[in-house]
This record gives C-alpha cells, structure tokens and sequence, in this order.
C-alpha cells in the first residue's frame, strides 16, 4: 500500500526544536525525477570518474545522558536503540549513497526521492529511519509530558475536541499501527496535489492538526506534511523495558516524555515555512496572470493572416 536535514534553520533559536540538527528545514522538497535510477538494478546511478567526496552523514548522540529517561526507557534500551540501530542506519545509508547521485544531497532529498511514489528504492529505508530518529529524540525529554500551551492547545482543541480527544487517537494510532512503523503528529498544510505520493488524508480542509500513521521507515514528508511530533512503536523502540505491553508504554510515552516546548516550537516553524510558500506561489501566479495579459494584447494588436501572409 502506497499510502504508506547536514546545516541548521535559521528562522528560529534552536534548530533541534524543530528538526534534526543536519536538517534543511521543509524547504527541501525535489522532484523525485530530478536523478537518473537504473530500473533494472532499482538503485541510484553511480556516478563515473573521479569524485569528490562529500560530507557523510553523522551519528548525533540524543540531547540527554543516555540514561536521562529512566525508568521509563532505560539506559540499555538507548544503548541498543540509539547506538545499535540508529548508528547502522546512518552507517548503512553512507556506503549506499557513496558514489551515487544522491551523495551530498540532503537527507530530506534523498528521502523524497528514494521514496520514489512509494515504489522505493534501497536507499530509502535507511535514509528515513536516520531522519525519524533523530526527530524521535528530539520530541522527547526527562520530565516531559504534561499539557502543551499557546497556539498549540488552541489548535489540538480546535481540531480534535479536546486535548483527551487528541491524546486517545494518538494513542489509538500507535498501538494499532500493525508491526514496525510509528505515529505522528502533523500539520496539515492544503498540499492535495502532492505528486510524489498518495495523501492518506486528501481533504479540503487545510492549516489543519492531523494524526497518522506509517508502517516501517515511511514518515509525513512524503506526503507534504510537516511532522510535529513521533512515537517510534518498532519493538527495539521499548522491548527490553515493556515487553509486548505496547499500550503501556505509549501511555508513559505521552504523559513523562514528550517535549511539548519542541512540538509548540515546530510547528510555529511550520507556519512560517507555509506562509513563505504561499508568498511564493502568489507571485508566481500574477507573474504567470501578467504573462497571459501580456501574450493576450500582443496577439490582439497584430492578428496574422494565415491566407494572406500578412499583418492585417
């Protein structure tokens, strides 16, 4: 089923409010046709000849002590978590984007484009699990939990009812979210011609709080979304402390973890992001609007004559 960043954002104080520290940003959406595949190997072409090499991506360690959220995930779960699995997929990630087309894009890009309209190519997997985990680290913290405030409450209100309201789809999402995959909050921007995927959730209604759900590596940014918040619900997530009581530890998650000072911050990163877009797309329709007008008046002012070959 189809349905299912290495520099820093200058727009807001910290960067790790919003996205992982070697993101771009959302501004990084590229044409998944911008690179050449080879369809018989389903891998990005390498690149002939000399190359320069490119700056690999990098390992961050969470911005707490690995054992900071005891004793709701232990230390060894983060020993494993972190330094077992999310290390082999940036490890994995380098070596299969070295020498490629996508060596030195960023890791949205690759993202977006290893998507490739859901028919994925190896690359994907890799780069999508790097970028969910940091972001996964990031929308957490000791002591977290509690209430967001501000514009974050009025929107979760205006959307879902009430913040219990919110919480228990949250909570429905990650828990029936079969197998591996996580479960997010997102902004919803009116993005209904997404071209590189199928929109789960294609609505008229726009500038809108959503949750959903991903199996396996998939993330919101292959639907033109903007990711707020994550629960990761792979088993490596929360197995050596909770065992198979997934509904146990997503309510721990929720009410201990989650850093509502980082979602809050993110998504008012989100709206700037969205009203940039809508500036640029504005102008690029009047600059589109004048050209016809232009085209139009000129036409009108010298109508040609196929029969007779000349300006009448």
């Amino acid at each position: 089923m189809n349905s299912l960043l290495p520099s820093t954002f200058s727009l807001l104080p910290s960067p790790s409010a919003f996205l992982p520290h070697h993101s771009h940003g959302f501004s990084y959406l590229a044409s998944p046709t911008s690179f050449t595949f080879s369809n018989k190997e389903r891998r990005c072409l390498r690149n002939d000849g000399p190359v320069e090499t490119a700056p690999k991506f990098e390992l961050k360690p969470p911005p707490y002590p690995l054992n900071a959220l005891e004793p709701i995930i232990s230390q060894e779960t983060l020993e494993y978590h972190w330094g077992k699995h999310h290390r082999a997929y940036v490890e994995n990630l380098n070596k299969q984007i070295a020498g490629t087309d996508l060596e030195g894009k960023s890791l949205e890009d690759i993202i977006v484009i290893s998507y490739n309209k859901g028919d994925i190519l190896p690359a994907f997997n890799n780069a999508a699990q790097a970028w969910n985990h940091d972001f996964f680290w990031e929308s957490i913290k000791p002591g977290g939990g509690g209430k967001p405030s501000g514009d974050l409450l009025k929107l979760i209100e205006r959307d879902f009812g009430s913040f219990e309201r919110f919480i228990d789809e949250l909570k429905i999402a990650a828990t029936t979210q079969f197998g591996s995959g996580w479960a997010w909050l997102a902004y919803k921007d009116n993005r209904l011609d997404v071209g590189n995927a199928v929109n789960p959730l294609a609505t008229e209604e726009d500038k809108k709080l959503v949750v959903v759900k991903s199996p396996n590596a998939v993330n919101p940014l292959v639907w033109g979304y903007y990711p707020l918040l994550t629960i990761d619900v792979w088993e490596h997530a929360y197995y050596l402390d909770f065992q198979n009581r997934r509904p146990d530890y997503i309510s721990l998650f929720i009410d201990k973890l989650v850093s509502w000072e980082v979602v809050s911050s993110r998504l008012e990163q989100a709206k700037v992001l969205i009203a940039e877009k809508e500036k640029e797309d504005e102008r690029k329709k009047r600059e589109e609007e004048e050209e016809l007008l232009t085209g139009g008046s000129r036409a009108q002012m010298y109508p040609y004559s196929d029969a007779e070959g000349i300006v009448e």
